[in-house]
Order: structure tokens, then sequence, then C-alpha cells
């Protein structure tokens, strides 16, 4: 007679693995990872290596000596969430301070609740959060993508264009990216190019979230209801003379990122299909407060780690059991 064996989320079906699903997200993050290198170089390798290699070590060395658990490091989740909390950051962050935030992301944002499966936010936006509010000044400090010539830690700074967007905003103007084309295939324009590893190429992320969708690793439902309500909310919005057209919105800052691989995490997002779409549609709205209204010029990850928390409840809209008699 077999035993009934449970265990905690994220649950998977049909001969996938968490090992495997995590790896399929790597590989989906390759070709923004690749185009972050041939724009940043060495500093995005090492900030990588980086957030990765502390990601693993603390969730080794918390679950070994503090939870006493048996490590569970092939399952890629702590590679995984080394590798996002790196493509939210500059690439010019001291050292230090990327372990920083990679120890908190792992302890506090995952290991705390009690490791996989069982947080209640997403670890790699917990860290980057966490580095935001400890340390704004080296986190808004832009290098400006020169390739293998950015320097490390020295590297020429510059503006982002939330930043401008934000500028324009406060003085009651509009801000429009000059070319849609080059802001697709490179996400911000040569004069103004600057932001975290994971900002720079709109297509490369595309199509890492294309390849997750074939794969059946991710739905389109919290992705589509992301920047649908983005660009819909900011379309209005731009319609009454307030803030940037929805190209300039879906194409800058965290955007992409977040919508595709961030917002899609299976521990922290909703398990229903409406409940995907309700999520989505939360993010969209906060992200678009936050940007028009709110004191910072990006809003992906506050809208993010909020909705995280609404999960909960949003896990209550479900279809009925077969069989259930309905309440009256």
């Amino acid at each position: 007679m077999s035993q009934l064996m449970t265990s905690a989320a994220p649950h998977v079906h049909s001969g996938d693995s968490v090992q495997k699903n995590m790896l399929l997200v790597i590989i989906a993050l390759l070709p923004a990872f690749a185009v972050s290198i041939v724009a940043f170089g060495w500093g995005a390798l090492i900030t990588t290596a980086i957030s990765v290699v502390t990601c693993v070590l603390a969730e080794w060395c918390i679950a070994k000596y503090m939870l006493k658990q048996q490590p569970s490091l092939c399952d890629l989740s702590a590679v995984l969430t080394g590798l996002l909390l790196a493509m939210n950051l500059p690439s010019n962050l001291p050292w230090w301070m990327v372990i920083l935030g990679a120890v908190f992301a792992i302890g506090i944002g995952k290991m705390v609740f009690g490791g996989i499966g069982q947080n209640v936010f997403n670890p790699a936006l917990v860290g980057r959060v966490f580095l935001l509010i400890s340390f704004p000044a080296a986190m808004t400090t832009w290098p400006v993508a020169k390739g293998f010539a950015t320097r490390y830690l020295d590297a020429e700074t510059a503006a982002t264009p939330l930043s401008y967007m934000k500028h324009a905003v406060i003085e009651n103007k509009q801000f429009e990216l000059d070319s849609f084309l080059d802001s697709f295939l490179s996400c911000v324009p040569e004069h103004i190019m600057g932001g975290s590893m994971g900002e720079i190429s709109a297509l490369a992320l595309l199509i890492g979230g294309l390849f997750l969708i074939c794969m059946r690793v991710i739905s389109w439902h919290i992705p589509v209801s992301v920047l649908g309500t983005i660009a819909v909310f900011t379309g209005i919005l731009s319609a009454c003379g307030i803030g940037s057209g929805p190209l300039t919105h879906l194409l800058t800052g965290g955007v992409m990122l977040g919508a595709i691989f961030m917002a899609t995490d299976y521990v922290t997002s909703p398990m229903t299909a409406w409940g995907k779409i309700i999520f989505g549609v939360g993010i969209g709205v906060i992200v678009v407060v936050i940007r028009t209204w709110g004191s910072y010029p990006e809003g992906m990850s506050f809208a993010i780690l909020i909705m995280n928390g609404c999960v909960p409840l949003l896990n209550r809209i479900a279809p009925k059991r077969f069989g259930e008699i309905a309440k009256k």
C-alpha cells in the first residue's frame, strides 16, 4: 500500500521537478545576462559571481548549522536567487554590499520561513530592497555601459530614463525615449545608458519569457496582466498630460524583468488563473502609482513585494472542488 507523501510548495507535476524548472529559468535568463556582460563587462561577471556564491554558501550554512536540515542546494533555487539578485543590482556595486544583500535575501527572505517553498516574499527582491533602503546612493549610482572597458568600482556613471521621467513629472512635463526600437533592443539610448544589469535589453528578457511559456514553466497570466495594466494605466495618464507614454514605461527600469522573472515565482505568486490576473493587475497599478506620484522613480520591487503579501487571500479565489456543496 503506497503512502501519501506531503511536502511544501512549490508543487510540480507531469514529470517535472523543482530542479528542472529552476534550471529552465536560469537558461531563460542567459540572453539577458549575456547582454549585461556585453554592456558592463567584468563588473557584471564579478557581481553575479559574488551574488550566486554567497547565496549558495548562505543557504548551506543556515540549513546545516541553524535549522539542522539537510542542505538542498541541488534544487538550484539558491543559484537562481543569486542570479536574480545580481540582475537587479548596478554592476559596480561594492562587493561587500553584494554579499550583504545575498545573505539578507537567503537568510531573511527565504530561510527564516523554513526554506524553499515556505517563504512569503520573493527572496531576491527582499535582498534588493534591503540594499536600496540601506545604501540608496550606491544602489542608484549607475555605471555607463561601455562593455569590458567599464571599470568595476570607479566606472563613469549616468542617470537612467526613470530619473528623467521622475524629473519630468515633477516639472509637469513629459519625457519620452528618443528611439523605441533602440530602447527595445538595448533598453536605453546611449546618451543615458545606465541602469541595473537586468534592464539593459527588453528583447532578451522577452525571449526568455517566451521560452518559459513554451516550456510551460510559467503561464501568460501574470506577465500579460502586469504589462497590460501598466500600458493601459500610463496610456490614460499620458492622454491626460500626466507622465510618459506606455512604451516608455514598459521599456525602462525593471518592468520586463519583474513581470517575467520575479512576479512569476512559484512560491510567492497565486495558484489560480484569476488570482494570477488580479495579482498582475495589482502590481501594474502600484508600479504606475509609485512612478508617477511616489518618491522613487522605480516601483517594481515594492509592487511585487506588496502583492506577495496578498497571495494568501488571492489563493482563496479557487474553483469549487468536484462534489463540493455550495454554502448557503
